[in-house]
């Protein structure tokens, strides 16, 4: 059995969506906050690369390139100190820049060894860890996530939930927005009886409307206030490369993935709801009483809920790896959309890394002429 092509050798549009990477060049949550705690250190990995995440002993948090520049081993198995992350081997340690800062044993009489690694930009911001995997110098050029309900004294009640699935971000964002597969969640309604009523894409991305009936199943069901929410309809967003879905203003999502590798992705999830109403009566729920809400209706519904759509995902990616050359038949105009997106975007991070690759060869070739000349 051959493996599905490479992004150059797909010949069609689905295989180009499921051979994509995402742009680096974007932040990317990597990590609950709270998963996070002084002193500890943990592995993100984005599309092969490795970064070692950790919280240093006054809270704040660093990323670094995950190999210790002495014997090359990861760091994410070292050890916090201060603001320093230590290699597990030899105990050298690295400080926030990336530079070396101690080496615990005998230099030999040499000097220290002017080692460095690469620094990666790193955020804190709504209950998620964020890193910027792309060219430094862009980071604070490129925007994150604008989520104002999660901001400020009157912030909307979230518990943060993190997945990893076996299956290309491709098919995860697909799934998230794509309301044809209402069957799979025949137990848990969280939309039913949905239409497609709107199709818009532009330049920051694809957005869809649906009539569809939210939220009429299992515990969450109780706590909708339907005499101020209007659930018969939900906007969703792809808005590259994250996605987000609203309810009438009362109701909504985020969704961020973190593309492992070509067959692994780990998603975020940010469910956000503005109020909760005593069930069986007209009264709001008191906002400290929201979150401790959801974080049970996350264990014994959502939870459960997204477990259908991974067994779904990674199913497809199963049956992806093994039928990719068959014929097709998709029919939702939103999915078409989706993929168009992920492929342009794509391409249009290749063919600036190319360019890239371009300048850098011709700047060293006149390096190169200069040091000759001169050394005539």
């Amino acid at each position: 059995m051959t493996m599905p092509p490479s992004f150059t050798e797909s010949k069609n549009k689905r295989q180009k969506a499921r051979a994509a990477g995402l742009d680096p060049n974007y932040w990317y949550a990597v990590a609950l906050s709270k998963n996070l705690q002084p002193g500890q250190v943990t592995r993100a990995t984005f599309w092969g690369t490795h970064v070692a995440v950790y919280r240093d002993d006054r809270g704040a948090v660093h990323a670094l390139e995950d190999r210790c520049p002495h014997r090359h081993l990861p760091l994410s198995i070292g050890l916090v100190e201060g603001d320093k992350l230590r290699c597990q081997y030899h105990g050298w340690a690295m400080d926030p820049s990336g530079a070396l800062a101690d080496v615990p044993h005998e230099l030999f009489g040499m000097k220290m060894p002017q080692c460095r690694i690469r620094p990666y930009p790193i955020r804190e911001r709504y209950g998620l860890v964020w890193v910027f995997f792309g060219d430094a110098e862009n980071a604070d050029k490129v925007p994150m996530p604008h989520i104002p309900d999660l901001e400020g004294p009157d912030r909307w009640a979230c518990v943060p939930i993190e997945v990893t699935w076996k299956a290309h971000h491709s098919m995860i964002l697909e799934n998230v927005s794509d309301f044809t597969h209402e069957f799979l969640h025949r137990k848990w309604k969280p939309f039913a009886d949905s239409k497609l009523t709107k199709l818009e894409t532009n330049e920051r991305g694809v957005f869809v409307s649906y009539d569809t009936k939210v939220g009429y199943g299992g515990l969450a069901s109780k706590f909708i206030d339907r005499g101020r929410i209007n659930t018969n309809s939900m906007e969703l967003g792809y808005e590259y490369p994250y996605q987000w879905s609203n309810t009438d203003n009362q109701i909504k999502h985020w969704l961020i993935c973190l593309p492992i590798d070509e067959q692994t992705t780990k998603g975020f999830f940010l469910f956000h709801f503005k109020n909760f109403k005593v069930p069986g009566t007209p009264l709001s729920v008191p906002r400290f009483l929201m979150e401790p809400i959801i974080k049970i209706a996350n264990r014994i519904q959502i939870t459960p809920l997204l477990g259908e759509d991974g067994v779904a995902v990674e199913a497809e990616q199963a049956g992806w790896n093994k039928h990719w050359d068959q014929p097709f038949a998709e029919i939702s105009p939103a999915v078409h959309a989706f993929q168009a997106l992920t492929i342009k975007k794509w391409e249009q991070h290749l063919e600036r890394e190319a360019a890239k690759k371009l300048v850098k060869g011709s700047l060293n070739r006149e390096a190169r002429s200069e040091s000759d000349e001169a050394a005539e």
